[in-house]
């Protein structure tokens, strides 16, 4: 059993691990200390206390992984009538997305995602959205230099890559049952946060609930929500459009992901945790190495 599936089935549904672990445990994450400022950008995945200064992790960059090979390139001129190519799309940050592919990321990274499953251990589904979010952000922000490996790292620490409590993929993205988490209330460290949605996306008029696969305040979805059909839908629960949220959500503030530093500087905005950072990094770096020598 590998040391990722042990954290799995200790880890409390609902990511709630607080504080600064030791210098002794980074290490085994080649993790290295450096004491940096606060932490104070909003947290989308479950409304966590506010940031103190803590000790940040300067991590070794993720190793260099394949770019997800899609059916057609992401970006490219789409065919009009009389033969004329349109304009490439541009993308930008922090509004929804269309599909870059007329089937969407299930059909345009299917061969892909079936032959990185197997050594990776993500499900299929799942790799499709965060080929898709991967290569819409290498198209359109390419300075941000966000991978797959990064997205998948936090959703399985997030969501199990959305199958938490026996929860599967539909074909079309969605997760089986809805994934909403404990209320903001206050208790076990959580933010308080009264309802901002109507009770809309967690059923609750009361407090906010985190959401979806990469577990969103529905706040901060209003904010970073994301098509990434380009069928006018915007669902946490769509794990196609959670992923191509936290690419675009990770990548603000003109973020480059490509060093250590710009990663987990990143890793922190979405969830001021060390703890947190480092199952991240550890799970990120276990499919980019499994996936080295794969196209």
């Amino acid at each position: 059993m590998s040391p990722g599936r042990r954290v799995r089935r200790t880890r409390v549904a609902g990511y709630a691990l607080r504080g600064v672990v030791s210098s002794t445990a980074l290490a085994c994450a080649g993790l290295v200390v450096a004491t940096l400022g606060t932490v104070a950008a909003p947290l989308p995945d479950r409304g966590l206390g506010a940031p103190t200064p803590i000790a940040m992790a300067a991590p070794a960059a993720l190793p260099d992984v394949p770019e997800p090979a899609a059916t057609e390139p992401i970006g490219a001129p789409a065919a009009q009538p009389g033969g004329k190519p349109s304009q490439t799309v541009t993308i930008p940050v922090q509004v929804p997305a269309p599909a870059a592919h007329p089937g969407g990321p299930q059909l345009a990274f299917a061969a892909w995602a079936t032959r990185m499953s197997r050594p990776t251990g993500v499900p299929q589904r799942a790799l499709e959205a965060y080929a898709n979010a991967h290569a819409v952000m290498a198209a359109t922000h390419p300075s941000c230099h966000i991978t797959w490996v990064t997205l998948a790292g936090i959703a399985e620490v997030e969501s199990q890559h959305g199958t938490i409590g026996g929860r599967s993929l539909l074909p079309d993205g969605r997760t089986s049952a809805p994934i909403i988490g404990p209320a903001l209330d206050g208790t076990n460290g959580n933010k308080t946060i009264a309802d901002t949605d109507g009770g809309l996306l967690d059923g609750d008029k009361i407090w906010d609930h985190a959401v979806g696969p990469f577990q969103f305040i529905p706040s901060t979805w209003a904010k970073w929500r994301a098509d990434a059909h380009g069928d006018g839908t915007t669902d946490p629960q769509n794990i196609d459009n959670a992923a191509l949220a936290a690419a675009q959500y990770l990548c603000a503030d003109n973020r480059n992901l490509s060093s250590g530093d710009g990663w987990l500087r990143a890793i922190l905005s979405y969830n001021s945790s060390l703890n947190y950072a480092q199952l991240v990094y550890g799970f990120a770096q276990g499919y980019a190495r499994s996936a080295q020598g794969l196209s």
